[in-house]
């Protein structure tokens, strides 16, 4: 059976509920948000509380199917500059960022904010503001080197698709966190939060739209014209949701597996 068909989906779907049933029978259907361990077995390793880990055991087959599969659906996702203005449940929204939120950290912190935009009014504030940056940034700041790599995509200064789309998710990075008006410190924001945007990204593809990953430089106007904390840094701007009926991507090739990978 062919990875992606129909078919094959309806399987693994079949297959993945009837693991998790088998895993905590006590609830018939995944919760987002819950943990898989809440009914585990629970024990104190020098002094921290822990909680016995379990993952129904897949075969040789499976393995091999499950990670062709996903590789073959993730190379599937594009950069798409351009939205369908049709509306996404707010639900779909929560799911992907629930999903992000399931990233590794340093010391477990979870540095990281996701605000959600539907706000008309705030994603035009945010237009008006990252095309001020960006036509500073390409008529001064960037070197010729920098735009001539660009000229494939496409891009420019205008970023229209910052109002467009139905949803903005922009993620900061907290430095530190706060607790009782006292700093906490975190280790490796940066690592961490970025390890939770390829979780972001993957999630959105999976959930079946796409999204543009857009840096404004410099972005500290997101801070202020989302009333953010001084410990929360901007770090990634993602607007999300369908790309429109007809739309073009670059005809670009991704490195071979040879290129990336050196077995030892």
């Amino acid at each position: 059976m062919r990875p992606g068909s129909s078919d094959y989906l309806s399987r693994r779907s079949q297959r993945i509920d009837i693991g998790l049933n088998n895993l905590l029978p006590e609830y018939p259907k995944a919760i987002p948000g819950d943990s898989l361990f809440c009914a585990m077995e629970k024990k104190e390793i020098n002094g921290h509380p822990h909680v016995k880990y379990h993952r129904p055991l897949v075969s040789i087959e499976e393995l091999t199917e499950n990670a062709e599969h996903f590789y073959r659906k993730m190379n599937l996702r594009r950069t798409v500059r351009e939205f369908d203005s049709r509306a996404i449940p707010l639900e779909v929204m929560e799911n992907i960022i629930r999903t992000a939120g399931t990233a590794p950290s340093g010391a477990h912190k979870q540095p990281w904010t996701f605000c959600l935009i539907a706000d008309p009014g705030i994603k035009k504030k945010i237009r008006e503001a990252a095309e001020k940056e960006e036509r500073i940034s390409y008529s001064q700041r960037m070197p010729e080197s920098w735009k001539t790599d660009l000229k494939p995509l496409g891009t420019d200064w205008k970023k229209p698709f910052l109002e467009e789309a139905p949803y903005l998710i922009v993620v900061f990075k907290q430095s530190y966190g706060i607790k009782d008006d006292e700093k906490i410190q975190h280790y490796y924001v940066s690592e961490s939060v970025g390890i939770a945007c390829g979780f972001l990204i993957a999630a959105i593809h999976q959930a079946g739209l796409v999204t543009v990953t857009h840096t404004p430089s410099p972005m500290n106007f997101l801070s202020k014209i989302l009333g953010r904390p001084e410990n929360e840094k901007p770090f990634l701007l993602l607007p999300v949701g369908y790309a429109k009926e007809e739309s073009y991507v670059p005809d670009l090739e991704r490195k071979t597996l040879d290129e990336i990978l050196k077995i030892y």
